[in-house]
């Protein structure tokens, strides 16, 4: 953990470099629409510190400004002072795209991307571990070579065809036989008449989202749980146990089973970041009102506030599931243990 500051420090400067030094720049394009004054750009590049250096705009962005000019009134004039935190002290900024607080935006779009991104986890982990244990438990079976044939297929499949082909499948194709309305929705959280929490119009429009990020994880997640069941059977404490006399269904949740899930539990720790970026094709392709989309929006349009939050909070994703994937090793091995 005390590691972890140090990390996302220089994260944090390597991320803001490579931010600003993607071609365009902040207000590309504002400063390229005919429709906007010039000198309103420059005015906004200096009430957001743009027309200072790079190392001190992240300083700025790292410290915050105490004496940072601003537009108090909204006229584009800069006509008080104001204080930027820094992130440091938890201010993100605003967005040069809104005018809005980084942390509001980011505040309305997290919770429905954690949503969906746990719901697409357990479908893919529920699903996953009957597949990956049968499929070890009947090796070179019919069962196993189907499912075999399935994952090498669900693998290559790419995100963005395999919803489309669900959209044009279940909304333009199917429709429902009594109203003759399309099967599912073709995307959006909820119906646009939809008056207060309806979980049955939430679970629908959950299912094409979910399925189109869960197949991929599916497949590998069964394949992997296969492999690290194969090599746990064959162990000598399992010939031990069966040996003792306990039932077959003993012996594989009691120690086949918890054994194998540590390479899982590395695994579903490391990739939840992956889902959640991978969530970008989903949530942009269902119009799904959550963070991947977000960042996407700031990444066309050079809001570097939002794109630098949504990056830093990546990283400390990525981090974080790295230190939880190093305490569950202890609660499911007990030959491992920290000092």
């Amino acid at each position: 953990m005390i590691q972890t500051v140090g990390l996302l420090l220089l994260l944090s400067v390597f991320l803001f470099a490579l931010v600003n030094l993607a071609p365009g720049g902040p207000l590309s394009g504002q400063g390229q629409s005919r429709h906007i004054d010039p000198d309103k750009v420059e005015l906004l590049k200096r009430q957001f510190g743009l027309d200072k250096p790079l190392p001190t705009q992240y300083l700025i962005w790292l410290v915050g400004n105490d004496w940072m000019q601003v537009d108090s009134n909204g006229d584009g004039a800069m006509d008080g002072y104001g204080t930027r935190q820094g992130i440091l002290r938890g201010d993100f900024g605003f967005s040069f795209r809104t005018r809005q607080p980084v942390l509001t935006e980011i505040g309305q779009r997290l919770p429905n991307t954690i949503y969906l991104t746990v719901v697409t986890m357990l479908v893919a982990v529920l699903i996953a571990i009957p597949i990956g244990i049968i499929s070890a438990i009947r090796q070179y079976s019919s069962f196993d070579i189907t499912v075999t044939t399935f994952s090498f297929a669900g693998q290559a499949i790419p995100e963005f065809w395999l919803g489309l082909i669900l959209i044009l499948v279940f909304y333009a194709w199917l429709k429902n036989p009594f109203t003759g309305d399309p099967l599912l929705p073709s995307g959006g959280m909820t119906s646009v008449d939809s008056v207060g929490f309806n979980l049955w119009d939430r679970i629908v429009h959950l299912i094409l989202p979910v399925l189109t990020g869960a197949l991929g994880w599916i497949a590998w997640y069964s394949r992997f749980l296969r492999s690290s069941m194969l090599d746990v059977i064959h162990q000598d404490y399992i010939r031990t146990a069966r040996a003792k006399g306990l039932s077959d269904w003993g012996v594989l949740s009691k120690h086949a089973l918890r054994n194998a899930l540590v390479p899982l539990v590395t695994l579903l720790a490391l990739d939840l970041p992956y889902i959640f970026g991978g969530a970008i094709f989903v949530e942009t392709l269902f119009a799904w009102p959550g963070m991947a989309r977000l960042y996407y929006q700031a990444a066309l349009e050079r809001d570097y506030p939002v794109l630098m939050a949504v990056l830093i909070i990546g990283a400390a994703c990525i981090i974080l599931s790295n230190l939880i994937a190093d305490i569950l090793y202890a609660y499911l091995d007990p030959r491992i243990r920290y000092e």
